[in-house]
């Protein structure tokens, strides 16, 4: 028998700030993200979001909401190989560009 929490939905919050000068660079890659989670089974909503600069820095908040816990395990399984297959470092990447990001998962209340 499925739990309470089996069946709800997870959302990923990232936040990301970074100089103007990499603002392009990190928006190709939130995209290119985007495009890979969006044909995961199980995205209900995929938003990048961008808060107008400030002070030299760009803010962007990415949103995605999973059907549950399962399919979010499953597409970060997905993703990571996906990673692996390109060499790609998300943690390099973003001191790369100087970037500051705060990753959350979070549950509706």
């Amino acid at each position: 028998m499925k739990s309470d929490t089996d069946s709800r939905p997870i959302y990923r919050v990232d936040r990301f700030e970074v100089p103007l000068e990499s603002r392009d660079v990190l928006l190709e890659r939130l995209t290119v993200i985007r495009d890979l989670l969006q044909n995961i089974e199980g995205c209900r909503q995929n938003l990048v979001l961008e808060q107008p600069s400030r002070g030299g820095t760009a803010t962007f908040v990415t949103f995605v909401e999973w059907q549950n816990e399962e399919v979010f395990l499953q597409a970060k399984a997905r993703i990571a190989e996906e990673y692996r297959k390109v060499a790609f470092d998300p943690q390099a990447f973003l001191q790369q560009i100087g970037a500051k990001a705060v990753m959350s998962n979070m549950n509706a209340v």
